[in-house]
């Protein structure tokens, strides 16, 4: 798995997260509406446990410290928190090589 594998997995996790707290739960509790909490749920929970095991194996690929794994997974619990992780794997991104001519 890549580093960029972690991040559109991040992302995905993060965007299923928000719409779960602020448009699923909302509609449960204010509405008196619970369908969409099962369904958006059910997709978060798919996806958080995907980008663990993607964070995962990408620590162990790349040699990362615990540091970072714990970092992920702080992440993965935050509101918003995928979106500032990304911010920091971007730093570890190879710059793909342009051929030369």
């Amino acid at each position: 798995m890549h580093i960029q594998t972690l991040r559109i997995v991040g992302l995905l996790e993060g965007i299923s997260f928000l719409l779960l707290l602020f448009i699923a739960m909302p509609m449960k509790y204010v509405l008196d509406n619970p369908i969409l909490v099962k369904y958006v749920g059910m997709g978060h929970g798919v996806l958080f446990i995907l980008f663990l095991i993607v964070l995962f194996t990408v620590c162990e690929k790349q040699k990362w410290s615990i540091y970072m794994f714990i970092l992920g997974l702080i992440a993965s619990i935050l509101p918003f928190g995928t979106f500032v992780f990304d911010r920091k794997l971007k730093n570890f991104e190879q710059p793909i090589a342009e051929p030369e001519v």
